[in-house]
């Protein structure tokens, strides 16, 4: 029994070659359907047009939402009470499928081979998803275990421990105003994410000023004028096609003048591999710079979830040239990709400051380990 399990594992390790070339088969396939999406997320500027237009019924739904203190206590209870329930897609597609493997009670190569292919094809990723397996390994062999479930309650700790780490709520420090720079890429929802965040720091009792550097589209200025006379927030904005930095200029004196709480500055969705798009960005934080030397006081990147291993590289990039502070993750609710926040936090330990699961204003809600955890997999 001994030489069996002995033989097992090194059969398994000794397959690695042969592993990742059905790997690179498995990311082949992954990278072709990426990239549909791609095409189908970036096809033409009108396209983004077009979604951006605000539809009556939607204000109204927003409008809908209470603007007291007490209310907002309760949408941060409810949020994680509805956050198992929007990341079904996940659950089932990683969460379940694992449970599924460990359900065989025994511990040998085809549970891990069967498991790291159930990760990668969650979008864990095959860097995060090697050091998941290896320390499991190492655990199995360390701890002589033969019971499935206790190997099972070993995973969930080694990945409840990767987002641990990066468990950090932003907190608005004493600052005036305390500068928030949002980043990304096409169709992410910036626009949205923003007035969610301002809507969330107007409930806690803090003055908000909203910048419009987004001046690529017109309809993303209008969006973003909209939805702040909406909710009774100041959007510093000028025409069209004008320099986003300064729009930045304006705002930040604007909101030093007025002695604003916080100013959260939103950005034209750029692609990570257009270099000078990346650079506008770098020239918005040194004008930012030349008011307060200490700001931006938080960079954030905003990260759709259902662009899975494709986040990577756009996360490289944007934090290469931003030094990223923070990451929100938006669109949870409706991919089955959300294995890539482990991806995220594994490869970057940027802080995930938060996640969004909706498209209402009490969707976006504080990261916590735990509760993602506890949404994907069953409490044995």
């Amino acid at each position: 029994m001994k030489d069996d399990k002995k033989s097992g594992f090194f059969s398994w390790l000794s397959s690695k070659i042969k592993k990742n070339k059905e790997i690179d088969t498995i990311k082949d396939k992954k990278e072709k359907i990426d990239d549909l999406n791609n095409k189908k997320l970036f096809v033409s500027e009108t396209f983004f047009i077009k979604k951006d237009n605000l539809k009556k019924n939607k204000i109204e739904e927003i409008n809908n939402d209470s603007n007291n203190i007490e209310n907002n206590k309760n949408i941060k209870i409810n949020f994680f009470s509805r956050l198992k329930e929007n990341l079904k897609k996940t659950k089932e597609f990683l969460g379940d499928k694992i449970n599924n493997i460990f359900l065989s009670k025994k511990i040998d190569s085809v549970l891990f081979e069967k498991l790291e292919e159930t990760m990668l094809l969650a979008d864990v990723g095959i860097n995060t998803t090697t050091r998941i397996i290896n320390n499991l390994i190492k655990d199995v062999n360390h701890k002589d275990l033969k019971i499935s479930e206790k190997l099972y309650s070993l995973l969930k700790k080694n990945m409840y421990n990767i987002l641990k780490k990066v468990e950090i709520p932003l907190e608005i420090s004493a600052h005036t105003p305390f500068i928030i720079l949002v980043v990304g890429v096409n169709g992410t929802g910036k626009t949205t994410t923003v007035v969610k965040l301002a809507k969330k720091y107007k409930l806690e009792g803090k003055s908000i000023m909203l910048a419009a550097a987004d001046t690529f589209r017109a309809a993303g200025i209008e969006q973003l004028k909209i939805l702040g006379k909406l909710h009774k927030i100041p959007v510093i904005a000028q025409h069209a096609n004008s320099d986003p930095a300064a729009v930045v200029f304006d705002a930040v004196h604007s909101a030093k003048s007025k002695r604003i709480d916080v100013l959260i500055i939103d950005t034209a969705g750029r692609l990570h591999n257009k270099s000078h798009l990346i650079e506008e960005l770098k020239k918005i934080v040194r004008v930012i710079k030349k008011i307060d030397v200490s700001a931006p006081h938080e960079k954030i990147l905003i990260i759709d979830s259902c662009n899975g291993q494709n986040t990577i590289q756009q996360t490289e990039i944007f934090h290469k040239a931003l030094d990223l502070t923070g990451m929100i993750i938006t669109k949870l609710d409706g991919t089955a990709k959300g294995g890539v926040v482990f991806s995220l936090a594994d490869q970057f330990k940027i802080p995930i400051r938060y996640i969004g699961i909706g498209e209402k204003m009490n969707d976006l809600g504080v990261f916590n380990s735990q509760e993602f955890i506890n949404s994907i997999f069953l409490q044995k």
